[in-house]
């Protein structure tokens, strides 16, 4: 019997681990020598990533059941919960009661995690808990933490997220956890969906790039004008600045995405400068857009982390668009030209 199995060794558990975000940390702190309990809903075979390593221990749990999350807690010294219902803006405007179910999760991890006397804890919000009329302006102000309030989040999902906020604070409060909370922006890179309805906005558009260049019609389609803007963080950024934070004793919501805003127009003409390629836009005014312009303002991380995401588009969109093609050419049973020949050089986005 090893050492974990005795209960000598204390794992982390990583719910949400079959996801995209919780299945790079997953693969983070097992690198890091942890050893990490990694669960989620959906089959193992449906997995983003196959977590190939030996502490990695993967179990298909839904956790929106009690019995499940304590048992999931049983054992751990830290938990780390990325699991929700979620996806892109088309997605969450068309399951908001899907997504409201969510609360289910945080709710019974963070009671395991009391009863269990476990204290360290990481809550994954979103930056869809803030306030719908501080964001109807492409050139808005880049959002602080106060602007989560007075509360107007998007419907459904931000509603879940800032709920679980407020239920994280109390534990804390009257229990003694730990629970720190990071409201991420965008985040994107390789191993995300891109398709099948939940992918978010940058892996979509390299899709929709991808599979124009593949098909030979050179036309996109874009949900809006494509002036709505946003910012967007790599992968390597927020598995970075979750681990700095789980380093710190703060539990006040923090900002963890770039502050470098930028419309969807633009966003499209830097992968097609990586691509290599022009295409034709068309524009859906009727498709979901979301708010109309949403960035982050970092000078709270950088008063409590003294660091901030530092990873430029220029740097994370080839490396994804890469990934991305690669597994639509294996998909379609094509030969799949090496990484290193599709991560072209950073290009601007002028």
């Amino acid at each position: 019997m090893d050492e974990v199995s005795k209960g000598r060794v204390k794992s982390k558990l990583v719910a949400g681990a079959g996801g995209f975000i919780g299945g790079h940390l997953a693969k983070s702190l097992a690198r890091q020598g942890h050893h990490v309990l990694a669960v989620d809903i959906k089959p193992l075979s449906d997995w983003h990533q196959a977590l190939p390593y030996e502490n990695i221990t993967r179990r298909s749990w839904d956790l929106e059941g009690k019995d499940k999350c304590y048992q999931a807690v049983q054992g751990c010294d830290a938990v780390y919960n990325l699991a929700c219902n979620m996806g892109g803006i088309g997605f969450i405007e068309r399951n908001k009661a899907l997504c409201m179910q969510s609360v289910l999760i945080n709710t019974h991890l963070l009671m395991a995690c009391r009863d269990l006397a476990v204290r360290e804890y990481f809550y994954a919000s979103s930056a869809c808990v803030y306030n719908r009329e501080k964001q109807q302006d492409a050139n808005a102000p880049p959002l602080t933490e106060s602007d989560a309030y007075p509360a107007m989040p998007d419907d459904g999902y931000g509603w879940e997220k800032l709920f679980s906020e407020r239920m994280c604070r109390d534990f804390s409060e009257h229990y003694g956890i730990i629970a720190r909370i990071a409201r991420l922006h965008n985040v994107y890179g390789p191993y995300g969906a891109y398709e099948g309805g939940r992918e978010k906005a940058p892996a979509a558009l390299c899709r929709k790039v991808i599979e124009a260049e593949i098909s030979g019609n050179h036309e996109i389609e874009i949900w809006g004008d494509g002036e709505q803007t946003r910012s967007f963080m790599y992968i390597d950024d927020c598995l970075a600045g979750i681990q700095k934070l789980m380093a710190t004793h703060c539990t006040e919501p923090l900002n963890l995405g770039r502050n470098d805003p930028m419309s969807i127009n633009d966003f499209v003409t830097l992968i097609e400068k990586i691509a290599r390629i022009k295409l034709e836009r068309k524009y859906d005014p009727t498709a979901p857009q979301g708010v109309r312009g949403r960035n982050s303002d970092n000078t709270k991380i950088k008063e409590v982390l003294n660091w901030e995401p530092r990873i430029d588009l220029k740097i994370g969109l080839p490396k994804t668009y890469a990934w991305i093609k690669r597994d639509i050419t294996q998909k379609t049973h094509r030969s799949p030209l090496p990484l290193h020949a599709m991560a072209q050089k950073p290009l601007s986005a002028e």
